[in-house]
């Protein structure tokens, strides 16, 4: 397959002012989901096992009838006009709705119960994780809804769902819900905090268990990689770059081993720190106790840092366009809160 790589002609160019809906089907909104998503003609027709020119046809008709380009088509791939941003997001609607309702009538007929894709990252912290699915699994069952499971990470805006990708999840809450782009809802549940490591001799403070976040941006940290926790790692970042404005974090070289990282920092000739998801309730009693016992590892000793500026909430996100059915159901999950007792966990680095 050829890809389509001129910029639009002008002769080429739907005329503005005369839109015409005329012979407009759900599978045009389809392709400009699927270049949107693939970034190229040609990923996309390989994804909607359709061949590429027949592809290009189909978008520029749907131009037509709209009455204006929707994509810039360029060497490296395609760019979305205004207008077919606005179209796009329209169209994601339009085709969850559709499946939604295709759903319905078939469980009304008897064919089959409701469905809800639910985002697990793998990121989370165990307890965390082991807490909510068991309950989000109770609460579908008694709602007679079967949950699909996807293991993906979420980014601060919860992408996945916005985007019709997932019904649902279960992930870090950067920025206030205000700010978050409709129709998203979110029910928070509680405020989590990383360990942080550092090398023995860098202790300070009044019981040497505590530093600032001054004194946390002064040394190399260990933390990522970004790709895994796009929210947390980017609400950080910018925390740590008001005390020190060129801030980078490293990423862990033994991603699946906090052993094994300690290890490498406690060897290095300057000051390294080690900094994980977030892990502990902020200021759970569980956390606490745990921290009075605890042994020094690798000359690496665990610290508190003062204020708790490096935190994130645990949230429920869903689309606001669901059922009201699959809604209660993420409601009823969220609603029971978090107790202390169940966040007594081991050490975990961010984990794929």
């Amino acid at each position: 397959m050829t890809e389509v790589t001129q910029e639009t002609s002008p002769e080429q160019s739907p005329q503005p002012g005369n839109p015409s809906n005329h012979g407009l089907e759900f599978r045009h909104l389809r392709y400009l989901v699927a270049v949107a998503d693939a970034g190229t003609f040609t990923h996309a027709a390989e994804r909607m096992f359709i061949a590429q020119p027949t592809l290009s046809q189909q978008i520029r008709r749907l131009e037509e009838m709209v009455g204006t380009p929707l994509l810039h088509r360029r060497r490296d791939g395609v760019e979305l006009t205004a207008a077919g941003s606005v179209l796009l997001e329209e169209s994601r609607t339009m085709l969850s709705l559709l499946e939604h309702g295709v759903l319905r009538s078939r469980q009304a007929a008897g064919l089959g119960r409701p469905r809800l894709r639910f985002v697990l990252p793998s990121n989370l912290p165990e307890r965390l994780a082991v807490a909510m699915s068991s309950r989000l699994r109770s609460a579908a069952a008694a709602a007679g809804a079967d949950v699909e499971w996807l293991e993906t990470p979420l980014d601060a805006e919860f992408t996945p769902i916005r985007e019709r990708h997932a019904d649902a999840g279960l992930g870090w809450l950067t920025s206030p819900r205000e700010t978050l782009p409709e129709p998203l809802d979110v029910m928070t549940l509680a405020d989590f905090e990383p360990e942080v490591w550092i090398p023995a001799a860098a202790r300070t403070g009044r019981d040497g268990r505590q530093i600032s976040i001054a004194e946390l941006a002064g040394m190399d940290v260990i933390y990522g990689p970004r790709r895994f926790s796009p929210a947390t790692y980017d609400a950080w970042l910018a925390i740590l770059r008001e005390n020190r404005p060129r801030f980078e974090f490293s990423d862990p070289q033994f991603r699946h081993s906090l052993s094994m990282t300690l290890s490498f920092a406690a060897s290095a000739t300057r000051p390294i720190a080690v900094l994980t998801d977030p892990l502990h309730l902020v200021g759970g009693s569980a956390w606490n106790s745990m921290r009075r016992h605890e042994a020094d590892t690798y000359d690496m000793v665990r610290v508190t840092l003062e204020r708790h500026p490096l935190t994130a909430t645990a949230a429920v996100a869903w689309s606001g366009d669901l059922p009201r059915d699959l809604q209660q159901v993420l409601f009823d999950t969220a609603d029971a809160g978090i107790p202390d007792d169940e966040f007594a966990v081991t050490s975990q680095l961010l984990s794929a």
